[in-house]
């Protein structure tokens, strides 16, 4: 494990330097369309504009490195097996995260990313997230050709994130952490990824876009007795600089998953991991073979999948910006079949709602210190007649860029579990025994981060 992670620290140090040696050798604006979410914060979907010349082929080699300090605590007041406890938690570092990025300018107005995860919580071996080409311009077909078309027109095409909902935008994507001030995503974190088709339409601030994928994170053409099936989202967002001190951009989508085997895991396809490592995670004292499992067996805790099939799932975005003042928010609404078993259905759907708003406050010369809190609550059933799920999540945090490829920021974090039998489990031992710590369960403190991306 320590030769992994030198070997992970020293590719983030060698990558460091060629993609200054690249920035140096291309313009501000081609590097910006290369790989504008990692020199510029608050974007959403890569700006429409001029396509920059073509003289040859160009890649600009970047990366991420993200480390943090935690300092948690939890408890729970659900009544454990008498062989089971808590784990102990106590307050040092975890593992470190880093990215490799490829991005390549292919052609005039066509740019491939690529994204391979070094080092994360659930894989800690490098892992290919995944790709895309995206294309502006249609010059390598025959010069000029639908100029006037593409001008406003967009495809992109890959097996990646797809572009459902605004909060994915300011989300932590492994060690990609610069783009949120917080340390942590959303409960309900809407993330997967996907081989997909999108186009999109610009327009005077507004943008709308159509999407297929094919519902799988796991690729392959054996079918089987599988019920697959593919996916088809939409998205439409109005994006302005009323004036100079003033931002107002507002978004929505909509996702209609279909099959009972695949797209089934828009809540849980993601292959780093949250950042609340082993939370309400429990130890059998008596047969270590029936505690929750930690480390890359279980990345998840402190989020929530409601883990539906055959779903429809609506997220709603507004962001405003005012001088300093800056404040982005999500409503998201749910509704899908939770299965009795692989291939039988429930006769009723389940619904879940989640509410998330973060108030930030930038200030110095260059904005480079932050202060702001974020509520995230979910709540819902699995179906009807079942019993509510509900979850709420307070956080404080501070954050200062020291340049503007380098974060550090802090947070006080205090997540909360209403007192349900939901959520509780049983081992199938003799006798049962309660294994879930999840009804009633609470941890919070201090969250400590610092993380570097270019």
């Amino acid at each position: 494990m320590k030769t992994m992670l030198m070997r992970a620290s020293m590719l983030a140090l060698l990558f460091s330097g060629v993609s200054v040696l690249n920035a140096q050798e291309t313009t501000p604006s081609m590097r910006d369309y290369l790989a504008p979410e990692k020199t510029t914060r608050n974007i959403f979907e890569d700006p429409k504009g001029e396509s920059p010349e073509f003289d040859g082929v160009q890649v600009s080699v970047g990366g991420d490195f993200a480390l943090q300090f935690q300092a948690l605590d939890h408890s729970t007041t659900a009544k454990l097996g008498s062989d089971y406890t808590l784990n102990n938690l106590g307050a040092d570092f975890n593992l470190p995260t880093a990215n490799l990025d490829i991005n390549a300018y292919l052609a005039k107005g066509v740019k491939m990313h690529l994204r391979t995860y070094l080092s994360a919580r659930h894989h800690n071996e490098a892992w290919v997230k995944g790709g895309y080409i995206q294309i502006d311009n249609l010059d390598f077909i025959s010069k000029g050709f639908m100029d006037n078309l593409m001008k406003d027109v967009r495809v992109k095409v890959g097996m990646d994130e797809i572009n459902f909902g605004d909060a994915h935008f300011r989300r932590t994507d492994n060690a990609e952490a610069i783009n949120n001030a917080f340390g942590e995503n959303n409960i309900m974190d809407s993330f997967t990824t996907q081989a997909f088709g999108e186009v999109y339409y610009y327009k005077n601030g507004f943008m709308g876009m159509l999407g297929v994928s094919n519902g799988k994170l796991n690729q392959t053409a054996t079918k089987g007795t599988a019920d697959n099936s593919p996916s088809v989202y939409a998205k439409l967002a109005y994006d302005k600089q009323i004036q100079q001190d003033l931002r107002v951009r507002i978004s929505g989508s909509v996702i209609k998953t279909n099959g009972m085997s695949t797209n089934g895991k828009l809540y849980g396809d993601d292959r780093a991991g949250s950042r609340y490592y082993y939370m309400l995670l429990v130890t059998n004292n008596a047969n270590s073979a029936l505690s929750d499992a930690m480390g890359t067996s279980n990345p998840s805790t402190g989020r929530f999948d409601p883990g539906f099939k055959k779903m429809t799932a609506i997220q709603i975005n507004p962001f405003l910006k005012y001088k300093g003042l800056e404040f982005f928010g999500t409503y998201e609404y749910v509704t899908g079949n939770k299965l009795l078993n692989a291939t039988t259905q429930r006769d009723s759907d389940g619904t879940y709602n989640q509410y998330a708003g973060e108030l930030l406050y930038r200030f110095g010369g260059k904005e480079q210190f932050y202060l702001g809190g974020k509520y995230n609550s979910i709540n819902g059933k699995d179906y009807d007649g079942a019993l509510e799920r509900k979850i709420d999540r307070f956080n404080i945090a501070g954050g200062w860029f020291m340049t503007k490829n380098i974060l550090a920021k802090v947070e006080y974090v205090t997540q909360k579990y209403n007192e349900s039998d939901v959520w509780n489990v049983m081992d199938t031992s003799t006798p049962k025994q309660q294994k879930s710590a999840l009804s009633g369960g609470k941890f919070n403190g201090i969250m400590f981060e610092a993380t570097i991306g270019f």
